[in-house]
């Protein structure tokens, strides 16, 4: 079975990364702009099945680079985690373009131009699955925190996507779905809030994710689920 997981280098997509490699009929594209860790990983573990792939998900070149390494491996790519994100913690007044600019293209721009590059690899004769991971910010009716207007509009831009997407590839056997994950011990969470300790680890929420893709199109298509072990 063919995975790609973009955002691999660290923080949960590192971890689901190490827990899909263990299973020797995943092949795993592991995409990030530095691939140091992921090198680090295969090494320590064996890892055969994994494929470190530099590249850039908010450039054209690297959106291509992705899409040819797909292409090489001759069959359908059956699982894309669009984990990837960039988050922002400034009162609204202060956020510039650029940096808006910048949390939409790595949440928002960069997984919609990365599926349709992956289209021709997607679905037809195999079901394939989409999994975009959101946040607890981005879901309606959720508490919302000062300082994240960027971030949380930028996931509740992917849900919507989310069950756009689904509608149009239904006649095509892809199935897509969002995760709308709440607070994770990250890199980068600790950038954002120093000082709060989330009450999950990379690791453990990781390990719903890799399940949740393996698992999740055989029970839904265009849903958004939260995924928070608090409320709301």
């Amino acid at each position: 079975m063919l995975l790609l997981i973009t955002g691999t280098s660290k923080g949960i997509g590192f971890e689901l990364l190490k827990q899909m490699a263990s299973d020797e009929n995943h092949t795993i594209i592991a995409v990030s702009r530095k691939i140091e860790t992921i090198q680090k990983l295969k090494k320590q573990y064996g890892f055969t099945n994994i494929i470190a792939l530099a590249a850039d998900i908010n450039t054209l070149a690297g959106r291509k680079k992705i899409a040819l390494t797909v292409k090489k491996q001759k069959q359908t790519l059956a699982v894309l985690v669009n984990n990837a994100g960039q988050i922002v913690n400034k009162p609204f007044e202060k956020i510039n373009a650029k940096e808006l600019h910048a949390v939409y293209q790595t949440n928002v721009f960069s997984p919609f131009l990365l599926i349709q590059a992956l289209l021709p690899f997607l679905g037809n004769k195999h079901k394939s699955h989409i999994v975009n991971i959101s946040s607890m910010g981005g879901f309606q009716g959720t508490a919302k925190f000062a300082g994240l207007s960027a971030y949380s509009s930028s996931k509740a831009a992917i849900t919507g996507l989310t069950e756009c997407l689904a509608e149009e590839f239904k006649s095509r056997n892809i199935v897509v779905n969002c995760l709308a994950i709440g607070a994770v011990q990250t890199e980068m969470l600790t950038k954002a809030f120093p000082k709060y300790k989330a009450p999950l680890q990379a690791a453990e929420m990781a390990s719903f994710i890799g399940n949740f893709s393996l698992t999740g199109h055989q029970y839904f298509n265009g849903k958004v689920i939260p995924v928070s072990s608090t409320t709301p």
